[in-house]
């Protein structure tokens, strides 16, 4: 994921979904962002880029299969299946289907997408990624032989920052993260695992870059973070932003050719490799794997021949990747609660299977085995990597994507509402935990600041409005925001144009503006 897309920065310009990644620019880098191109490799055909796989003649990977092939279905049969952690995924946003609509499975946290002013669009995935990585990280259909992501008992934490075409700043994502360290024990959450599945390509050095150092904070606050190492192979010398900084755990893709050992896999062509410095920690399995689907997203409508058995989307990046190891991180400290993060990247390098004839720049330790991870002694594991200063500039973390609206992009040093950056002010209360002031960060009102507003997953974090405002009347690049609002833009009146989510079946259950009624006529409340 890109931030403006899914793959290469943390800004989204918005473009057509086929082109785009997640974010604009960050959610394209790291998953789904172009068509899959396959070819032969050694004689077996292979997907060559990240994408949704389309045109793939290679079966699916069923997450089964994954699990098989990193030790988890082992742990889940000694009883660990990641309950009592929760993971924080900042994406795209997430919807109620089968697998992720169980009791308490996802928190709402804040919206802070564009979207978050329509009730009707908050917290709900209109693009598809988001839905797609939380079901691999813990989906549940809550019975034996069903659907199960990687950790199936742990809990989702569902933080939206992109909206259905994958647009997002890298400012939106910055205040995602900080919201997640001061909020990670709070109301009753015990918030362990960090996803980011998007990454941009802004090449300005980890120690200065704000969006590095939001996530090393996070990481020096106990929560693991995840993150995919970009979909760029061997074309760029470094890995996505933030998977530079050297204390996260930056994830490459592997293919298992279709069986669980890890004697045949190949590093995935599109898989981030660099020719200096910063390299990959582990693999993990990303490669045509059959996550949940969200029908009618912008990747569904896009990707059509992506559709498997109705329910489920085959998708191939490092995004899936991360995903897949966020699970298995919530496994590890389920069993081993008092793991550090730096405990849990030191067990799962030290017991990964190394890839025999693969390139170490892009396998790193190799494939990630969560069961060998749970008998290993961290030993000394702290890192001593230099500290972060974050200081940095906030339009170099974005790299070369944008958010953009009728043709005018976001640039400079300015958050979304044209709030002056300052690098240094921010990167103190970052670290000291006070860049949040209730619903303010760096200096507007985002959100609310309570548990106070219902949803399909039961109690969400409270919104607030921007409808009115004039994105404190400053502009972006000579425009003015004065006057506009996002509040009367929807799908239905972008790319969702004739289209209802009226109808259309979720599980069994139809949605409609009022609420569901599954066909045994139970009642529940609607997507708002």
């Amino acid at each position: 994921m890109v931030v403006g897309a899914l793959t290469t920065g943390i800004l989204a310009v918005p473009a057509p979904p086929a082109q785009a990644g997640l974010l604009g620019g960050v959610l394209g880098t790291v998953g789904g962002v172009v068509d899959s191109t396959l070819d032969t490799v050694d004689g077996v055909v292979g997907v060559l880029q990240a994408g949704w796989d389309d045109d793939a003649r290679t079966p699916p990977i069923p997450m089964s299969m994954v699990a098989d092939a990193i030790g988890a279905d082992d742990l889940w049969r000694q009883g660990q299946d990641g309950r009592g952690v929760d993971v924080a995924v900042i994406d795209t946003g997430m919807v109620p289907v089968e697998g992720l609509d169980g009791a308490g499975k996802v928190v709402n946290g804040p919206d802070l997408s564009f979207e978050s002013q329509s009730d009707d669009l908050r917290y709900l995935d209109g693009f598809g990624h988001g839905t797609h990585m939380a079901g691999i990280i813990a989906g549940s259909d809550g019975a034996d032989g069903g659907f199960r992501g990687i950790a199936p008992g742990a809990r989702l934490v569902n933080l939206r920052v992109g909206t259905h075409d994958g647009a997002v700043d890298v400012s939106q994502v910055i205040a995602a993260i900080d919201w997640v360290v001061q909020h990670r024990r709070s109301d009753g959450l015990n918030i362990r695992v960090l996803n980011l599945s998007f990454g941009t390509d802004g090449v300005q050095p980890a120690s200065v870059d704000p969006l590095a150092h939001a996530v090393e904070v996070a990481w020096r606050s106990g929560i693991v973070v995840v993150v995919g190492a970009g979909n760029d192979g061997s074309s760029r010398a470094v890995l996505s932003n933030p998977a530079t900084d050297r204390y996260v755990l930056a994830v490459g893709a592997v293919d298992l050719v279709g069986t669980p050992s890890a004697l045949d896999d190949v590093v995935a062509p599109f898989s981030s490799r660099t020719s200096s410095g910063r390299t990959v920690d582990v693999v993990a399995p990303g490669v045509s794997l059959m996550g949940l689907r969200n029908p009618g997203s912008t990747i569904d409508r896009e990707h059509p021949n992506a559709v498997v058995d109705q329910r489920y989307f085959r998708g191939s990046g490092t995004s899936q990747a991360a995903a897949v190891t966020s699970g298995a991180a919530a496994l590890l400290l389920q069993g081993r609660p008092s793991l550090t993060p730096d405990d849990v990247k030191r067990v799962l390098t030290a017991s990964a299977t190394p890839l025999l004839g693969q390139d170490g720049r892009a396998a790193g330790s190799g494939r990630i085995d969560v069961l060998a991870a749970s008998r290993t002694r961290p030993g000394r594991s702290a890192q001593t990597w230099s500290t972060s200063r974050g200081t940095g500039s906030l339009e170099q973390a974005r790299g070369t994507s944008h958010v953009a609206d009728d043709g005018v992009e976001l640039r400079g040093e300015v958050d979304i509402f044209g709030r002056a950056w300052n690098g240094a002010a921010w990167a103190a209360s970052a670290s000291a935990g006070t860049s949040w002031n209730g619903g303010s960060w760096n200096g507007s009102e985002w959100t609310g600041t309570c548990w106070c507003e219902t949803s399909w997953a039961g109690e969400s974090w409270e919104g607030r409005s921007w409808t009115g405002r004039s994105w404190t009347g400053r502009s972006w690049t000579g425009r003015s925001w004065t006057g506009r609002s996002w509040t009367g833009r929807s799908w239905t009146d972008e790319e969702w144009t004739g289209r209802s989510w009226t109808g259309r079946s979720w599980t069994g259950r139809s949605w409609t503006a009022a609420g569901w009624e599954d066909r045994a006529g139970n009642r529940g409340a609607g997507g708002s």
